[in-house]
């Protein structure tokens, strides 16, 4: 994992997984890259309720496929239509064509397999903040 935290430290992140496990090894991975603004959702119901409330606070949707109550990609495509330009993290051990392609039909900016380590996730992190950063320029 990089020692450079710079460009990504500053990202205010909201982590949507069911599995309150899941949600503490991906905050202290964030943790480890040095990126404190984290917050979490258990469902993809929370975080529509969360992010209704308190888009302003979030730069990057970390979540979950499989989730009770709104799926990921229920959650991803609701998030679409409202907020269109939030870049979106998809985790999922789905690997098959349909849902891929399921994914990026639906607007997902970056997919990322279970498992993953931390400097898997760095790097999803920094391509997504490059996109960011581009995308302010232009």
């Amino acid at each position: 994992m990089s020692k450079n935290v710079e460009g990504i430290k500053d990202l205010k992140i909201l982590v949507v997984d069911d599995q309150s496990e899941v949600r503490a090894m991906i905050r202290n991975m964030l943790g480890e890259l040095g990126i404190t603004q984290i917050f979490e959702a258990s469902d993809g119901k929370e975080a529509m309720v969360f992010t209704d409330n308190a888009m302003d606070m979030i730069d990057i949707v970390i979540c979950d496929w499989n989730m009770p109550k709104l799926s990921g990609i229920d959650l991803l495509k609701q998030m679409r239509s409202v907020y269109p330009d939030v870049p979106f993290l998809m985790i999922t051990g789905r690997s098959d064509m349909d849902s891929v392609s399921l994914a990026k039909s639906s607007g997902v900016t970056a997919y990322i397999r279970k498992p993953f380590s931390p400097a898997h996730l760095e790097i999803k992190l920094r391509v997504i903040k490059s996109k960011m950063d581009s995308k302010r320029v232009a």
